[in-house]
């Protein structure tokens, strides 16, 4: 992540990154220093692995919250507005496959709160990019490896 570039966050994310900043804190930084020095304890650290694989969690804890932190600093909020006119980062807006007829819901959040598998799309996404300021009714297309796919904006739920 570049040092200035803006995350965007759904008040739900911003929830989600400062508890979990908070537990790296405050419990798992204290359990890996607890197995580090119990590591240390067991006597030569160069051939001792438990002692490596704790300095290894030590190393990925301290990077985690470093870019967590970075990621705070750089946040915008998105408010839940409910505008329901155009679709929006924060929006549910249900979608109709043009070509297969099949019907998908998605939730258009930014990319650091994206999780595909449970229809949570980055504004950053061919489909997000497609959709965002689109109104209800609009046919869109969206280009992909294997060719385009098109899809009616069938409603914006929230």
């Amino acid at each position: 992540m570049s040092e200035n570039r803006e995350v965007i966050l759904t008040e739900g994310g911003l929830k989600k990154v400062e508890e979990e900043l908070e537990n790296l804190k405050s419990v798992q930084r204290r359990e890996v220093a607890e197995r580090i020095k119990q590591a240390i304890e067991f006597g030569d650290i160069s051939e001792n692995s438990e002692y490596e694989d704790a300095k290894n969690e030590q190393a990925f804890i301290e990077g985690r919250i470093i870019t967590l932190e970075k990621m705070l600093r750089n946040a915008k909020v998105i408010e839940d507005t409910r505008d329901t006119d155009e679709v929006s980062i924060g929006s549910t807006v249900k979608l109709k496959d043009l070509e297969f007829g099949d019907e998908i819901e998605y939730t258009i959040v930014g990319s650091m709160e994206a999780e595909p598998d449970e229809n949570r799309i980055s504004n950053e996404s061919p489909v997000g990019k497609a959709i965002l300021g689109k109104n209800k009714g609009e046919i869109v297309e969206v280009s992909v490896p294997a060719g385009s796919l098109k899809y009616e904006i069938i409603d914006i739920l929230s």
